[in-house]
C-alpha cells in the first residue's frame, strides 16, 4: 500500500508482464480487423443518380456517364485520403486540397493528386445500385 499526500492509503494498479502483452496483443487485432475489414454495403435507387453525374455515399460514389451506363468509385481521394464531399457537372471533388475528378472516368483532371479515383464493384438490383459488403 501507499500513501497519497492526503495520508490515506490506496491500491497502486500494477500491471503483469502478461497483462501489458494481451492487451498489447489485443489492441493489434482490433486495429488489424478494422483495417481490413469491409465498409457497409450501400444503395441508392437508380432514378436518384444523375445521367452525366454522381451521387456521394458515405463510402461510395455512384455515376451515370451516359443513360443506364453506371460506374462506382470509392469515395476516399487517393492523394491523402480524405473523404469526396462534393459533386458538380460530372465532376467530384475534394475539398481538402482541391483535387477533382472525371466522374465518367475517375481520371485527376485538377488538384494535387496524380491518381485517380479507384473503382469499386457494384450490384445492380433492377431499380437500385447496391455496393460495399460483399459486392465491393
Amino acid at each position: 500500500m501507499a500513501r497519497s499526500r492526503f495520508g490515506t492509503e490506496f491500491d497502486s494498479p500494477s500491471c503483469s508482464r502478461r497483462m501489458f502483452i494481451l492487451g498489447t496483443a489485443t489492441t493489434f487485432a482490433g486495429a488489424f480487423l478494422a483495417a481490413c475489414g469491409k465498409p457497409p454495403e450501400e444503395s441508392v435507387a437508380k432514378t436518384e443518380v444523375p445521367v452525366g453525374g454522381a451521387v456521394i455515399m458515405d463510402n461510395f460514389i455512384i455515376a451515370q456517364p451516359t443513360e443506364g451506363n453506371f460506374v462506382a468509385y470509392s469515395a476516399v481521394c487517393p492523394h491523402q485520403g480524405n473523404k469526396i464531399t462534393q459533386e458538380k457537372n460530372g465532376q467530384v471533388r475534394c475539398t481538402a486540397h482541391g483535387s477533382v475528378f472525371d466522374t465518367a472516368t475517375g481520371e485527376p483532371v485538377a488538384g494535387p493528386t496524380l491518381e485517380g479515383l479507384k473503382t469499386v464493384e457494384f450490384a445492380d438490383a433492377g431499380d437500385s445500385i447496391t455496393v460495399g459488403g460483399d459486392t465491393a
